[in-house]
């Protein structure tokens, strides 16, 4: 329950949730379930893109509301595939975002109960959007030696909180942990793989997917019997190979205790490629909408780097933008680039 003090924007730091409002309101909002309202039929041609909620509040007092999504808008996909669902009476009423923004769908002057953002399944392509998506890591500290639990889930709120929820109850720890650094597919399998020999089970791949936070969530457990000082592991998209996530794995304090942090290969190739960088760097409105949508950089920077006179000038503001923003930015500017144009990536590594 949300009291708001007045006209304003106001922003849940919970569930993501953000209304506007013209006026002092107390909103009520909570999770529902989108398999209980969604109809199978229905589950045939939609998809849940964000959780659904059950909102109550008085009418006309909420002049926009924006709803959560983890489709990635920087892939250039269909928009017109999106919907809110309204659900009334048991009935699904389909209604056309305002607009469509990096994670949230924006309905203006809207009328509450059940509100939730689809997508349209295409049925001549199995990977229609590019998807959000996390990577949860939770340590078993009752368990022997050192396992892990890794779940791999679209970003959504919802579900990362129904899967702490259980794991806190088969006392685990959460263990912070790097998102996936490139967009993922409905549909798809991603395979975990280590430098070092541990046990994964049942198997080493993970199906990429919606799962309801009141289902039970797909995991993969880790084993490892004699903690090195350092372990790695990646994801890769099995149709091509490709690395979509990478992390380390070290010794905690203690012995029961393990950390992870980022394989930051790209402070190091950045820094060293600067110069070249902002001369060949290419496709710079893609970066920078990449960029933006992974909340790097915000529409009055990315501003700043269109306004430069020239090409070469604007690579350097927005690298040296990046550099001032630590090395998790620097990070993600280079996994983009390696996704737009792997080719340069390559060209510079072996000139090196």
């Amino acid at each position: 329950r949300a009291h708001l003090p007045g006209a304003g924007i106001f922003q849940c730091s919970i569930t993501g949730l953000s209304f506007k409002v013209k006026s002092a309101v107390t909103i009520t909002y909570r999770y529902a379930t989108w398999t209980r309202h969604l109809s199978e039929a229905d589950q045939e041609t939609w998809s849940p893109a964000g959780p659904l909620f059950h909102i109550e509040v008085q009418p006309g007092v909420v002049q926009s509301v924006h709803l959560p999504h983890f489709i990635c808008l920087a892939e250039d996909v269909n928009t017109s595939l999106f919907s809110i669902a309204h659900f009334k009476s048991g009935t699904m009423i389909l209604e056309r975002p305002t607009r469509l923004i990096a994670f949230s769908a924006v309905l203006e002057n809207p009328s509450f109960s059940l509100l939730g953002v689809l997508w349209r399944r295409l049925r001549s392509t199995l990977n229609s959007f590019p998807m959000h998506s996390s990577v949860l890591i939770f340590q078993q500290l009752s368990a022997a030696n050192t396992t892990l639990h890794l779940y791999l889930i679209p970003d959504d709120k919802s579900v990362k909180q129904a899967v702490e929820k259980q794991e806190m109850n088969w006392n685990s720890k959460l263990i912070p942990k790097p998102s996936p650094f490139s967009p993922l597919f409905f549909g798809c399998i991603y395979q975990v793989t280590s430098t070092n020999s541990v046990v994964i089970m049942p198997e080493a791949r993970l199906p990429f997917c919606y799962k309801s936070p009141r289902e039970e969530q797909l995991f993969v457990e880790i084993y490892i019997r004699k903690m090195a000082e350092e372990i790695r592991f990646s994801m890769i998209d099995t149709r091509d190979d490709s690395v979509v996530w990478r992390a380390s794995l070290r010794s905690g304090r203690n012995s029961s205790t393990v950390t992870w942090a980022w394989c930051l290969l790209g402070t190091a190739f950045l820094k060293k490629h600067k110069t070249k960088l902002c001369v060949r760097m290419r496709q710079l409105p893609s970066i920078l909408l990449h960029l933006r949508d992974a909340n790097v950089i915000n529409s009055d920077e990315e501003e700043e780097v269109q306004s430069q006179v020239t090409s070469q000038r604007k690579n350097k503001v927005l690298l040296e933008l990046v550099e001032k923003k630590g090395l998790e930015a620097q990070e993600q500017l280079y996994q983009i680039l390696q996704m737009k144009d792997p080719y340069l990536i390559a060209d510079l590594d072996k000139s090196s």
